[in-house]
Order: structure tokens, then C-alpha cells, then sequence
């Protein structure tokens, strides 16, 4: 397995995506269950401004709940779309990934939120295995 683990503990993993995010020359697909770190949504401004596709799925009920999250997308030009989970309204889009370029996949515990960063212990997988590539594109 093509695989690179990072933890919140031993390095800046919000540095990490953000580099991810400059290096992009088609894509960045993210599905985040929360989303209110200004350095990546800067970092996918730049992305959108270069002419980068960009998306987001967010879960519904935490974008509803975040100040931070809303302030973040209304002044942004990043694309993005509100979930719920699979029972609707009260179920939670739960996801924590990420796709660039259709190569590289970045899953695991860590919301792309400044407490991730900053607070939390929380991993990072990096992947870049054509399977685990294709099944989160569709599931994305």
C-alpha cells in the first residue's frame, strides 16, 4: 500500500493540505463533516482563482451551526453543497476526505477546522491506491 500517516501530535497537518491545495492543477474534491480553518479556505480561494476545479460537501447541520464556517463560504468563491446523512435531516454527512487531481486521497479523523489543528489529536492517511481513488470518487 502506497500510504503516508500524519498526526496532529508530531507535525502541522493543516500545512500539509494547504500545499496539497497549491499543488492541484485539476482538482480538489473535499467531503468535511466541519470546514472553518481560514488557511485552507484561503488556500482554495487561490485554488478557484488559479482555475482549479474546486468542490465541497459539507454537513448541513454543522455548516448551520458554525458562525465561523458561514462567515468562511460567504466570503469565498469555493463551491460547495450541503448534506445531511442517509436518514435526512438530524443525520450527519460524516465524511473526512479529500481528493486531488484525481491521484491522491486524503482521509482519516481530522476536520479541516482550526481546533483540528490547533486542540484535537487527529490523524491524517494519505493515499494514492487507483481503489480507494475510484470508491471515494464515487462515493463523492
Amino acid at each position: 500500500m502506497n500510504a503516508e500517516l500524519m498526526l496532529t501530535r508530531a507535525s502541522s497537518v493543516a500545512e500539509v493540505i494547504e500545499r496539497f491545495i497549491q499543488a492541484a492543477t485539476l482538482s480538489v474534491d473535499a467531503a468535511l463533516y466541519r470546514f472553518n480553518n481560514p488557511r485552507l479556505a484561503s488556500a482554495l480561494n487561490g485554488a478557484v482563482r488559479r482555475g482549479i476545479r474546486v468542490r465541497l460537501v459539507l454537513d448541513r447541520n454543522k455548516y448551520e451551526e458554525s458562525r465561523s464556517s458561514r462567515e468562511l463560504l460567504a466570503n469565498s468563491q469555493i463551491p460547495s453543497r450541503l448534506l445531511c446523512g442517509r436518514q435526512g435531516p438530524g443525520s450527519k454527512m460524516h465524511h473526512r476526505f479529500a481528493i486531488f487531481d484525481d491521484r491522491m486521497l486524503l482521509t482519516g479523523s481530522y476536520n479541516w477546522t482550526v481546533e483540528s489543528e490547533e486542540q484535537n489529536y487527529e490523524n491524517l492517511l494519505i493515499l494514492r491506491e487507483v481503489q480507494q481513488l475510484e470508491t471515494h470518487q464515487r462515493e463523492f
